[in-house]
């Protein structure tokens, strides 16, 4: 077997595709320190869950889209597109005016972080062996790693000593050197076809997201939960997937093709990628805001407690091939989402007596069950399906981790809304405390939902492709 590694022609193209995820790596940390800085220059500290869910629905809904286009014209040109889409949205976001306009910008960011995922997901699938990718991952969760301390880091300065608005320009010169790495380094050997794109399919996909989680956030803030703009949204929503799946049966060419939902392998794994989003989001964008209205945190010192989850995850995540190599995908994944569980009740507790020392323990906690689930659940995936089928596949993947990243926000802000307005409102440290431990129980439940969907994974075979 070759050995992986940085130098030859594939490790170029993985240096490449470690240079595109930082790009996302990044943008989920270094926001969420500056969330409380934001707020106070922009306002809407009600609105401010939209800031990551309108990313998540963003690249959510736009991922089985690319993933389609993947194979069809190649994961080249997707991941470009989706580095540039990515790269205008930053640009647009570091001008916002307003807190509706950011969320707006924001939802550009998401539509370019749709394509970089899936793409570079697949790109590695494509150049590596099962066996390979346990080496591969490695490198790419040394990425997370990386992000999870120069994100947290450079939030904190910018937001404390600088300009909010630092955060996204930041995204310029890093968008422009991963760009140019994989233009120079990966020349893919695609056969294109031709296939029609199913817009029907998208558009109602789309559009059935964005009522669920409008619903869900604006619940008990804009409109009362029995209004009839909630009941319309939840409504309208479901309609909208039901009308999705009919469509997707009967379309040439489904933008999320019917046998993915019959495939057990593919089921499973995506359900347990929409725990890991749903409870990855709930600390990112919780725990800073916890940290500087209870201890009394700077952003830096908040934000590096959020680090500790990502610096857990890339640890475990570099371990995680050797676990699945040695005992499989399914108890891999169970021992994984077990110690999520243990470090979430932990979170849960530590939140009665603030500090950041002890919710970073437990973010560190989360973040190691966290990388012993992901990885696993996406090679796993790759490995049940040929080389067609893997961009679908992965793109799958990649979007029930957005979904439960954007509902997981959704209902975490508004748990968290309800509690605090309960309890005398944002300007109250108690009443931030209360909504932030609502929120780590909501967590665990996550949590423990994870188990059970690891426990179901079927035994997939590795082998070398």
């Amino acid at each position: 077997m070759a050995e992986v590694s940085l130098r030859g022609t594939r490790g170029q193209i993985l240096l490449s595709l470690m240079l595109g995820t930082f790009l996302i790596a990044i943008d989920s940390t270094i926001l969420a320190t500056a969330v409380p800085t934001i707020v106070g220059e922009l306002g809407g500290f009600s609105q401010f869950p939209w800031l990551f869910s309108i990313y998540l629905l963003g690249q959510a809904a736009s991922v089985p889209v690319y993933a389609k286009l993947c194979d069809t014209f190649g994961r080249k040109p997707v991941m470009l597109f989706g580095i540039g889409l990515f790269l205008a949205g930053s640009i647009l976001s570091a001008t916002a005016w307003s807190m509706t306009v950011l969320i707006i910008f924001r939802a550009i960011q998401g539509l370019g972080a749709g394509a970089i995922m899936p793409s570079s997901m697949t790109i590695a699938g494509d150049i590596y062996t099962v066996r390979e990718r346990a080496t591969a991952q490695a490198y790419l969760a040394s990425v997370w790693a990386i992000s999870a301390v120069a994100g947290p880091t450079l939030g904190g300065v910018f937001a404390q000593f600088f300009s909010w608005r630092w955060i996204f320009w930041v995204n310029v010169p890093m968008g422009l050197l991963a760009a140019f790495m994989l233009i120079r380094s990966y020349h893919e050997s695609f056969e294109r076809t031709k296939q029609r794109i199913d817009i029907t399919g998208a558009t109602l996909l789309t559009t059935a997201l964005v009522l669920l989680v409008l619903g869900v956030l604006e619940g008990g803030q804009g409109w009362a939960w029995g209004s009839w703009q909630s009941v319309g949204c939840f409504a309208v929503g479901a309609a909208l997937l039901v009308a999705f799946a009919v469509v997707e049966r009967r379309a040439a060419d489904p933008v999320l093709a019917p046998w993915v939902t019959r495939d057990r392998v593919v089921v499973t794994t995506s359900l347990a990628s929409l725990g890991v989003g749903a409870v990855t989001i709930g600390l990112t964008s919780f725990v800073p805001t916890f940290l500087e209205q209870t201890a009394g945190a700077v952003p830096l010192l908040a934000g590096l407690a959020v680090a500790a989850q990502s610096i857990g995850w890339p640890i475990s995540g570099s371990l995680a091939g050797r676990f699945y190599l040695r005992i499989g995908f399914r108890a891999t994944m169970v021992i994984g989402s077990t110690m999520t569980l243990i470090g979430a009740v932990a979170l849960t507790l530590f939140s009665f007596t603030p500090s950041v020392w002890l919710t970073a323990a437990g973010c560190i906690a989360v973040g190691l069950g966290l990388g012993l689930v992901a990885n696993p659940a996406l090679i796993a995936a790759q490995s049940s399906v040929g080389l067609r089928e893997r961009g679908v596949v992965s793109g799958t993947n990649t979007l029930a981790r957005a979904v439960g990243s954007a509902v997981g926000v959704a209902v975490y802000g508004a748990i968290a809304n309800a509690v605090i307005a309960a309890r005398g409102g944002q300007g109250d440290p108690a009443a931030i405390q209360a909504g932030s431990t609502a929120v780590f129980v909501s967590v665990a439940v996550s949590a423990a939902l994870l188990i059970a969907c690891t426990v179901f994974v079927p035994r997939v075979p590795i082998s070398d492709e």
